[in-house]
């Protein structure tokens, strides 16, 4: 295969991908906590016969950008909004734990406390219950207290308390299903990790998505024009072997 198709085929498979990334980031532009994932490329020289002309494009490990997005104001009392790079504890489809900044919360007919429709883990790794019809406020260290319905206001009890965790330094992996799993120094998945006492939330606000839709649709732009450059370079490659085959039925 000629090297030019090679290498402007690589380049139009990655920007595709790329767009998929930039897509999904905008379609979350308004989800509650969703953190915008990053794709980025690197060159890759082909080696072989001759000199080193010719270089591929790969994708480099995808990651997320982490940073905090805005905190809008709802006055619900299940509404969380973590703060700093604090991480709530959910039970995923599995059963295994993962983590979310999603502090949409919201309970079942059983009471069963969730995020996203995942039950809300406490401190110590079950799952949270709260009282059905009952009166809940969750403190800003995660500690829920709750009043069941028709009991006197000096008998609100504590509940439970949030399992509220911090990055590792090693950091966050983002997951197909939408929730995060911390990552170890030797780039695998750590173990669930432990409460941190320092994370805190505000109760009655919620984190929005970090994702800027000016800037993904500028984006969304860019990735057009180089797919666009890509099928220009395969373009070229057809027409110089035209020119060719031309030469040779002449001779």
């Amino acid at each position: 295969m000629d090297r030019l198709i090679y290498t402007a085929l690589s380049g139009t498979s990655q920007i595709l991908d790329k767009q998929s990334v930039v897509a999904n980031n905008l379609a979350n532009a308004s989800t509650t906590g969703f953190k915008a994932q990053l794709s980025a490329f690197r060159s890759v020289p082909v080696n072989g016969d001759g000199l080193p002309t010719r270089a591929i494009t790969a994708a480099t490990t995808p990651q997320s950008d982490l940073s905090q997005g805005p905190i809008q104001q709802t006055g619900r009392p299940l509404d969380i909004a973590l703060d700093g790079q604090g991480w709530l504890a959910v039970q995923s489809d599995d059963g295994s734990e993962a983590y979310t900044r999603n502090g949409n919360l919201q309970t079942d007919a059983a009471g069963l406390l969730r995020s996203n429709g995942r039950p809300v883990l406490s401190a110590n790794g079950n799952p949270i219950v709260l009282p059905l019809n009952g009166t809940v406020s969750i403190a800003d260290d995660g500690t829920i207290s709750a009043l069941g319905a028709g009991d006197e206001p000096n008998t609100m009890a504590d509940i439970g308390r949030l399992k509220l965790v911090a990055s590792p330094d090693a950091g966050m992996q983002h997951r197909a299903d939408g929730l995060f799993t911390a990552l170890t120094p030797n780039g695998g998945t750590a173990e669930a990790l432990q409460p941190d006492d320092s994370v805190r939330i505000e109760s009655g606000a919620l984190e929005a998505s970090n994702v800027s839709p000016t800037e993904t649709m500028v984006g969304m732009i860019d990735n057009a024009r180089q797919f666009q450059m890509q099928m220009k370079m395969l373009s070229s490659a057809d027409d110089n072997a035209r020119s060719a085959n031309q030469l040779l039925d002449v001779t």
